[in-house]
């Protein structure tokens, strides 16, 4: 695209200026601007997706969410700017019956030559322009870091915005805008700079791209890893040993520390525990264990709690895929008693039932916001203990939209024509099947098509050989069928995919 306006710029030069180059001028920058709606919505995604990620792990996307907040004020604030001075130059310029600008007319550029330069030089407004990119560019490099993981980033920036003097085809040095923008019509210009937009957006898109990756590999990261302990229940007698192990979180065999601190001793990666419980109440364990990665050595503590108690006096209730139960799927529900057996402990609760072994059950909540598991157990003196547990009831998640599997989707316009589009249960650990049976497409400049099943048909397929490099094909009004779970009327999210 970039290559092409070079093209009519030179032809230009040559002082070809037929109506049809000032309306392909026109055109082009009717395309840079839907690309740059479409890459708007997609960073708005993209950005919404980074964000959540940061606020449900465990701080491993909190360095990334720190680069996309700066990222996204950047390069707001300088697609704003781009978007003034666009502005400044149709100001005055009256639109067609249709809306669109009057190409064929904005032939004359004395408006940016009249506000951007002075003499041989630039107007206080053309300094501005010239900081103001110099400044996004700097602003932009710094934010990003020199990690090796934006380096083709910081190529881009400094390829793309790059003020400095040029040389013209007669060997004659001019400066940045002198060169790009002096003296030709108001259309060329216009294009040049919703080009500009659309490289700040496309490198917005690769920064939040880079960085989730980045984030995605430090958590692979030896220093991202937890210790955790693993006892072989839950609470003792008093002065029995405590037995179990303090494991790493990804129970990888081919992890070993370098050293171990702590009440045991390192076996096949793990630190094995064997020591005597203390007195009555709640006692700790900890140490650490130590690492070296790239030449570094890395520490890792770890710390846990165990309960010693004289006789067994609570029950253990745990929802065996989560800390809540959904209201539409059975929840299985796991019941013990710290020093009974599991045939002498009874559990029950409205929707409530056994799973057919001692200690299971399976829960499938009705209305309201919590329900109470009660639990009995029959000590071997033949006495009655007693406890209860509340659980918050939640709704399902909604279904995500995809197209090729992914929410915003890119390739050319014959992988649309045969992709599947299909629905998910995100971060939903129960067994879901989810069927689309009709979508909605919408090509940019097209009709709306409903589509039956989850596939394109013939009228879909018409739509998208229309599309254009660039545009963005919104999947919408996803119906889908469900099995496994109770569900009625959730709303399908919409899903996108860029033609290029």
């Amino acid at each position: 695209m970039v290559n092409l306006m070079y093209l009519v710029f030179i032809a230009m030069m040559a002082l070809n200026m037929s109506k049809e180059v000032l309306t392909a001028f026109g055109l082009m920058n009717e395309q840079f601007e839907e690309s740059n709606t479409g890459a708007k919505e997609n960073n708005t995604s993209l950005y919404t997706a980074l964000a959540a990620k940061a606020g449900e792990s465990g701080g491993e996307f909190a360095a990334a969410k720190v680069v996309a907040d700066k990222v996204k004020a950047l390069s707001d604030n300088f697609v704003s700017y781009i978007g003034a001075l666009k502005g400044d130059i149709t100001k005055d310029v009256e639109k067609t019956e249709a809306g669109k600008l009057p190409y064929e007319a904005m032939d004359k550029g004395d408006k940016i030559d009249e506000m951007w330069f002075a003499g041989d030089g630039y107007s206080k407004k053309g300094e501005e322009i010239v900081a103001t990119i110099e400044k996004y560019k700097n602003d932009m490099k710094a934010a990003v870091g020199t990690d090796k993981k934006y380096k083709g980033i910081i190529n881009e920036l400094d390829n793309k915005f790059n003020t400095s003097d040029v040389k013209d085809g007669e060997g004659v040095t001019k400066k940045y805008l002198d060169y790009h923008y002096k003296g030709f019509p108001a259309i060329a210009s216009l294009t040049k700079l919703s080009a500009m937009q659309n490289s700040a957006e496309v490198i917005e898109t690769n920064v939040y791209n880079a960085a989730l990756g980045k984030a995605a590999v430090a958590t692979a990261s030896m220093s991202k890893y937890t210790a955790i302990v693993v006892l072989d229940k839950n609470a003792y007698f008093q002065g029995e040993k405590v037995t179990g192990k303090v494991v790493l979180g990804r129970y990888d065999p081919d992890t070993k520390p370098t050293s171990f601190s702590g009440p045991g001793k390192i076996e096949n990666g793990q630190a094995v525990i064997n020591m005597v419980a203390g007195g009555v109440g709640e006692q700790g364990i900890k140490g650490q264990f130590t690492f070296v990665e790239d030449g570094k050595t890395i520490p890792l503590p770890f710390e846990g709690k165990y309960v010693v108690v004289p006789r067994p006096n609570s029950a253990t209730i745990s929802a065996d895929k989560m800390n809540v139960v959904y209201r539409g799927v059975p929840n299985p529900i796991s019941v013990s008693f710290a020093g009974i057996a599991d045939n002498k402990v009874s559990a029950s609760a409205p929707g409530m039932s056994s799973a057919g072994k001692p200690g299971k059950y399976v829960l499938n909540p009705g209305g309201g916001n919590t329900v109470m598991v009660n639990v009995t157990g029959t000590l071997p003196n033949g006495d009655k203990v007693a406890d209860k547990k509340e659980f918050r009831i939640k709704g399902l998640p909604a279904p995500t939209g995809k197209v090729r599997g992914e929410i915003a989707a890119k390739g050319p316009k014959s992988n649309l024509e045969v992709v599947t589009i299909s629905a998910t249960m995100e971060d939903f650990d129960f067994p879901v099947s989810v069927n689309v049976t009709q979508f909605n497409v919408k090509v940019p400049g097209q009709p709306t098509v409903v589509v039956s099943g989850n596939k394109m048909d013939g009228r879909a397929k018409s739509a998208i050989a229309k599309a254009q490099k660039g545009d963005v094909v919104v999947i919408s009004e996803i119906k889908a069928s469900f099995s496994g779970i109770d569900q009625r009327a959730k709303a399908v999210s919409a899903c996108t995919f860029e033609i290029q």
